[in-house]
């Protein structure tokens, strides 16, 4: 069943790793780099070889500024890659990048077994079919759309206000029927914060999962990264997995990140230590 792949991930004694894999021309890191459905599908295999747990197929970019797509283009990028690994593993959490419902019911259709919602499921039929498919969701905060999420950072208190709202739509995903270990909360790092606001969620993620669910974190090569470092997008490596360090002590977490065999090896020695200690 589809939700025993996702409550799998909890029981793995570590930080569950999700590898990103974009199916856009225009996404902030890797766009256009695996649109074509060959490409995408070798990365699919080279994340899954270094170790990721969950393969996160998107085929809309959210970066900041970006536009929206069609729901049948975005379906058009996504369901061939999500069916053809599904049917090359058919034991691995497929996850899909999207707040529309017809492109999750599409990828549902092709093996998915999760939805990642940067929206929190804002398409009111959203949390019924997750729920009617026995599904994972991940529900992201985010303030406005991809396009307009930066033209506003400024909150009375961002940890408040971000854990109420996730708070708010983890209770209505519970009351349609999604088993809370299925509901997987994400501050939305980068979207619609500032560098001071993205730094105070990753330092409360502990109270975030206070609220009595997974949690994910999307830290890796995002641009607050670069305002603290000065680092190019493609040498925020070990900025990314600072990020995550503090994440890794939590119980239920999942981590969404480009540079999974560096992550999956930081992470077990991470562990290892905690455990001497």
């Amino acid at each position: 069943m589809a939700g025993e792949r996702v409550d799998g991930l909890w029981a793995l004694g570590r930080p569950a790793v999700m590898g990103i894999l974009n199916l856009t021309p225009d996404s902030f890191s890797d766009g256009g780099r695996f649109d074509a459905p060959g490409a995408a599908l070798a990365h699919a295999e080279r994340l899954l070889a270094e170790g990721a747990d969950v393969i996160d197929v998107g085929g809309e970019s959210t970066r900041p500024g970006a536009l929206p797509v069609e729901a049948a283009v975005e379906i058009g990028r996504v369901v061939p890659v999500i069916a053809e690994l599904a049917r090359r593993h058919p034991e691995v959490v497929l996850s899909v990048d999207t707040g529309k419902v017809a492109v999750a019911r599409a990828a549902l259709d092709a093996g998915a077994t999760m939805v990642n919602d940067v929206t929190a499921a804002r398409e009111e039929e959203m949390l019924p079919l997750v729920a009617g498919r026995g599904a994972g969701i991940v529900l992201m905060h985010m303030r406005g759309e991809p396009r307009t999420m930066q033209a506003d950072t400024g909150y009375a208190d961002v940890v408040a206000e971000v854990h109420e709202l996730l708070a708010e739509r983890a209770a209505a995903a519970v009351a349609a029927g999604i088993a809370p270990a299925r509901v997987i909360l994400d501050p939305g790092i980068g979207f619609g914060k500032d560098l001071a606001g993205n730094l105070r969620l990753l330092r409360a993620l502990g109270d975030l999962a206070a609220l009595g669910h997974p949690v994910a974190v999307g830290a890796s090569r995002k641009s607050f990264l670069g305002a603290l470092t000065g680092a190019a997008v493609d040498d925020r490596l070990p900025g990314s997995l600072a990020a995550v360090a503090g994440a890794s002590a939590l119980p239920r977490v999942l981590v969404r990140v480009h540079d999974v065999a560096a992550t999956v090896q930081f992470l077990a020695v991470l562990a290892a230590v905690r455990s001497a200690a």
